[in-house]
């Protein structure tokens, strides 16, 4: 397997695939680089070279103790983008990987970095406060904690219901899309996983947004249960530079999955612009 040591001694596990113009993903919580299947096939056969690796604490990286936060997140990034010498990127990041994909452009990656792809992400703030009177009760996410600690294998199955809109009427529900989720989250560690639900909740990525001058794709289903697309991509999208927003009627969450043909596609048509 492929994997580097970062600074804290941490190793991440990654995937380096093809050749091109790189394109690197940033999974979503509590998952792992497998989770980019349809789109690391896909932009491959486009003659894409395409990398994406597992969050530290999380698939095949090793299980954290600290460090679960957005700028050690975005620090790991900066360190394995730079041992690939990636130039010229498209940064891809979904629901909590959104929020890591933007905080390592802001931070680290202007001149690495060509365009920034943002799919059902947690930008630019979650929880619901004063300055943010819309948002999602602190409760919620005290409800993943808890369930996280103390129930984990079961809750990661239950998530995957509203996670992939399967419990809407008339689903069509995949088993095998539920197993893989549950598989890639108990790959991780439950310190790193519970940690990173404050990472994911709680930190605001408003200046990271207004500091960005290249590109930005915002994709977000309407019907996402998960990361609401009102207080998020709406908001991030006005927040952008250049930024461009399509939302899309009825899609759920994890929609790179279920709608991977959709979604992919628009990537591609973005990249190409």
């Amino acid at each position: 397997m492929s994997k580097i040591t970062v600074k804290d001694g941490t190793e991440i596990y990654y995937k380096d695939w093809g050749t091109g113009q790189p394109i690197f993903f940033h999974h979503g919580w509590p998952l792992s680089a497998d989770d980019w299947d349809a789109q690391m096939y896909f932009f491959l056969d486009k003659g894409f070279r395409v990398i994406a690796y597992d969050r530290r604490g999380h698939g095949r990286s090793t299980q954290t103790y600290k460090g679960n936060e957005m700028n050690t997140y975005a620090a790991d990034v900066a360190e394995l983008t730079a041992f690939l010498d990636l130039k010229d990127a498209i940064h891809i990041g979904h629901s909590t990987g959104g929020g890591e994909a933007i905080r390592y452009v802001a931070k680290y990656g202007k001149d690495r970095v060509s365009k920034v792809v943002l799919i059902s992400a947690v930008t630019p703030y979650m929880i619901m406060d004063e300055n943010n009177p819309n948002g999602v009760p602190l409760a919620v996410f005290d409800d993943i904690r808890f369930n996280t600690a103390n129930n984990r294998q079961q809750f990661y199955h239950d998530i995957t219901f509203p996670f992939y809109g399967y419990n809407r009427e008339g689903a069509n529900i995949k088993k095998g899309i539920q197993d893989n989720w549950w598989r890639q989250g108990m790959m991780g560690g439950i310190k790193a996983h519970y940690d990173c639900i404050k990472a994911f909740s709680e930190t605001d990525f408003t200046e990271d947004l207004k500091s960005v001058d290249m590109p930005v794709l915002v994709l977000h289903g309407e019907d996402d249960q998960i990361v609401p697309y009102e207080i998020t991509a709406l908001r991030a999208a006005k927040l952008l530079k250049n930024g461009k927003l399509i939302t899309y009627p009825g899609l759920c969450h994890g929609m790179p999955t279920t709608d991977a043909d959709t979604v992919n596609l628009d990537i591609l048509d973005f990249i190409k612009s």
